[in-house]
Parts: structure tokens; C-alpha cells; sequence
């Protein structure tokens, strides 16, 4: 697996942070903060335990030439702050579609910082999608507030296979015109 791979993906910048493609050097960060069960219990596809390699290879998909998903670090060096805050990502969906995922260290929460992503992401529209779609799990109405907050609306009630819970999880879903 080659992982220093220069990808086709742009860097999104804000006033306190950049959002930049991942880098092999990410790898420590990621798993320190996704091996944390509260945040992995807030995705679908974080395992945890973390297994050994899991992360070696979440970075090397998101490197991959072929990958079906583009995946941004926030990085905050820019304004004095840590390489990696937190993770966010787009996968391309069918009829002009994308689906928003993100999640944000501990440390971290509370501060804006995922509005932020999500906003540079939605205006910066990388992949030029008419919709953008996001899906949390409703006992995480932090990120829901992060949805509404950033202009996406309410779209229904489903479900969605939690890997760290092995459970099924209810969700709520929402979408964004662009």
C-alpha cells in the first residue's frame, strides 16, 4: 500500500483552520482520537476496540487514487492549533449527491469547530453536488445542532449499523440544496 500518494483534492481554508487532504504522518493523531470510545460510538464505521492496522488502512484508502470517498483533517496549524482536530469527509452519491460524515476530537468539542468544517465544506462544494446529505445518530444532538446550524434540514427518521455499538442505532437525516 502506498501512502505518500499526492491526491487530487483541494485544501478548503478558514479563518482558524485548513481542511487538507490526509497525510501519512496523520496516522498517530487518528487513531489516538478514534480510538476513543466516545468518539467512536458517534460513528458507523469506528470500530472499537480499534484494531492494530485499522488506521494505516482508513489512510490508505483515503490516499488511494481509486477511492469512492474524499477525506480532509482539520488542521490547525495555521492559527497555533494541532495538525488534526478532527476528520471530515464527502462521498459522492448518485444523481449529483454527496453525503457529509465528520467527526471531532474530544478535546475539542464545543467550539465551533465542526459548524466550521461543515460550512467550508458546503460552500466550498468540491465535488459539485446539487444536495448534500448527513445522517447522527439521535443520541448525538450536538452534531444535529451542527447540521441546522450550518443550513441543512431535516429530512426523517431511519436507522444505521453502529461497527463500535454492533448495534443498530437511530438516526436522524438531513439534507442540504446547493
Amino acid at each position: 500500500m502506498k501512502l505518500d500518494t499526492i491526491i487530487n483534492q483541494p485544501v478548503i481554508e478558514t479563518e482558524r483552520f485548513d481542511l487538507r487532504p490526509l497525510r501519512k504522518s496523520d496516522m498517530g493523531l487518528i487513531e489516538h482520537y478514534a480510538s476513543d470510545e466516545r468518539v467512536a460510538r458517534m460513528t458507523t464505521s469506528i470500530p472499537h476496540p480499534l484494531p492494530p492496522a485499522a488506521t494505516e488502512a482508513f489512510v490508505g484508502r483515503a490516499m488511494a487514487d481509486d477511492r469512492d470517498e474524499d477525506v480532509w483533517a482539520m488542521d490547525g496549524t495555521k492559527d497555533g492549533g494541532p495538525e488534526l482536530m478532527g476528520l471530515i469527509s464527502l462521498q459522492k452519491m448518485d444523481r449529483d449527491q454527496a453525503e457529509v460524515g465528520y467527526w471531532v476530537a474530544p478535546i475539542f468539542w464545543n467550539t465551533g469547530l465542526a459548524s466550521m468544517a461543515v460550512e467550508a465544506l458546503v460552500v466550498a462544494n468540491p465535488l459539485g453536488s446539487a444536495n448534500m446529505f448527513a445522517s447522527v445518530f439521535q443520541d448525538n444532538p450536538a452534531s444535529a445542532r451542527v447540521l441546522t446550524h450550518c443550513g441543512f434540514q431535516y429530512l426523517g427518521d431511519a436507522e444505521s449499523f453502529s461497527v463500535a455499538r454492533d448495534a443498530t442505532v437511530p438516526t436522524w437525516t438531513y439534507s442540504r440544496k446547493l
